[in-house]
């Protein structure tokens, strides 16, 4: 029951985001007739940011696109995302006079992944991130934060660049727009159920299927584009490759990351890899399942304890490694605490809506002691001091000697503080559809399947077995728009 109640708010939350419902841009608007055949040069299916990315890209590049999604809008997990997006040498690093290289990014990316990630693909997604996020921001207008980055656990410097409102809602309502200016139709509430492939196997279009249940097809002749995302938000499909994740933990995924392009892939002979590779993200609302932005507050100093007031992880270890540390404390919940200063530095503020219903459930405290906010969870108040006023001894020297805590070091000493609970939560399925460099969709006999391009979460390979926080979105955007350019050739 939680879980579900976890995807209805999920649900709930992104059309509150977006206010989306039928959107102009749908053949499926009341007084429409829906055609039963279309034909197009390419199909995408999927319109979160690699979706929309590849649409966009293609038809730039002049062919003649549709794009089809299952949900009553756009978005995907992008839109409830942080949206930030990792990018070695970018304007904003420049300007900080921060030291980066590509060649630093794609070592972080590999390790990150314990070298499971497929070199090319990572050699491809680091030399073409800062490319991507350029035409982010000029062409498709898309706003960053000027003067603010964050160092997401794995990353060796402040790389990831931090769209305006830090969510992904910055970078959707951009590309939708996007799309629209460049009359790219979306088919809402259509949803792709198999691929058409002609006597030679290539892939010819789509079948689909729309909320009144008639069969629809598109046909393409140039190629179709995955984009379907992975399958957090299945049950069955996590517990089929990795029973680990069934239904004991909670999801931050929206409702339609339920794999449906991973099947149809599968179908047509695409090879599947590392799909026991799944990601939890370790600061999650313990209710809902939901990820939390206030506890952004970790990337600018906050400190986790447990139940015993003591520390047990450095703050920006890689995810997998948090989300283990905090399932083995005693209650299996950490406690994230920062104080006034980093409250500012993070830019908390952004999240208003969030801390106010954290605060409601009871989830989040703020006082003037570090006392008072210990009691607020049960925490034994003399093991907490003790461990604050430790850790403020480090950050005067400027070393985590604990830890050896990654980024600046930042007491905790300025009123008022503020407590937080956390706990882990289905995040990203690293495996799905093979592809290469090129995003072509790779078969089980290592053969291009003729036709077939992928981009996003629904493939595997990118990021071995643990995916850097901010590569999802270098990693949508940049296969995204690849995928998008070799389609319309």
């Amino acid at each position: 029951m939680k879980r579900f109640l976890s995807l209805i708010m999920v649900l709930v939350l992104i059309v509150s985001v977006t206010g989306c419902g039928q959107d102009s841009q749908t053949s499926s608007d009341e007084g429409s007739v829906e055609k039963l055949e279309e034909n197009y040069d390419v199909v995408v299916i999927g319109g979160g940011g690699a979706g929309l990315t590849a649409a966009i890209t293609a038809k730039e590049q002049g062919a003649n696109v549709v794009l089809l999604e299952k949900m009553s809008f756009v978005g995907g997990n992008t839109l409830i995302s942080g949206g930030e997006m990792a990018a070695a040498n970018n304007w904003v690093q420049k300007d900080l006079e921060i030291e980066d290289s590509t060649d630093i990014h794609y070592e972080d990316t590999l390790k990150g992944g314990d070298n499971e990630g497929d070199e090319e693909i990572v050699r491809t997604l680091v030399d073409n991130a800062l490319s991507t996020a350029e035409w982010l921001r000029d062409d498709v207008k898309v706003e960053f934060e000027k003067d603010h980055l964050y160092q997401f656990g794995g990353h060796s410097v402040k790389r990831s660049l931090i769209p305006k409102g830090a969510t992904g809602n910055e970078l959707i309502t951009k590309l939708k727009a996007k799309a629209k200016e460049l009359e790219v139709p979306i088919k809402l509430e259509t949803k792709a159920t198999d691929l058409i492939t002609d006597d030679k196997g290539k892939v010819v279009g789509v079948k689909a299927e729309n909320k009144d249940k008639q069969e629809l097809t598109f046909n393409a002749n140039k190629g179709v584009v995955i984009a379907t995302g992975g399958f957090g938000a299945s049950v069955e499909m996590r517990k089929k490759y990795n029973q680990e994740y069934g239904d004991n933990y909670l999801t931050t995924n929206n409702v339609g990351a339920t794999g449906d392009g991973i099947r149809m892939a599968e179908k047509v002979g695409a090879e599947l890899i590392q799909m026991d590779y799944i990601q939890t993200y370790p600061v999650c609302n313990p209710k809902t399942g939901a990820i939390s932005y206030v506890a952004d507050t970790r990337f600018d100093g906050a400190v986790l304890i447990n139940k015993e007031g003591k520390r047990f992880v450095e703050e920006l270890d890689r995810r997998d490694v948090i989300s283990e540390a905090i399932i083995s404390q005693s209650d299996q919940f950490g406690y994230l605490i920062w104080d006034s200063k980093i409250a500012e530095n993070s830019k908390m503020d952004k999240h208003q809506n969030e801390y106010e219903k954290l605060e409601r459930d009871g989830l989040i405290y703020k006082a003037e002691t570090l006392e008072d906010v210990a009691k607020f969870f049960d925490i034994s108040v003399e093991n907490f001091t003790k461990t604050i006023e430790k850790y403020n001894e480090f950050a005067a020297k400027g070393e985590d000697e604990d830890f050896n805590r990654k980024g600046d070091i930042v007491s905790i000493d300025k009123a008022p503080f503020y407590i937080q609970k956390v706990t882990p939560s289905v995040h990203h399925t690293m495996g799905g559809i093979k592809i290469d460099k090129d995003a072509h969709v790779i078969s089980t006999d290592g053969n291009i399947i003729p036709g077939l391009f992928a981009a996003g979460e629904v493939t595997g390979g990118v990021h071995g077995t643990n995916r850097l926080g901010s590569n999802a979105i270098t990693d949508i955007m940049v296969f995204g728009k690849i995928a998008g350019e070799n389609v319309a050739k």
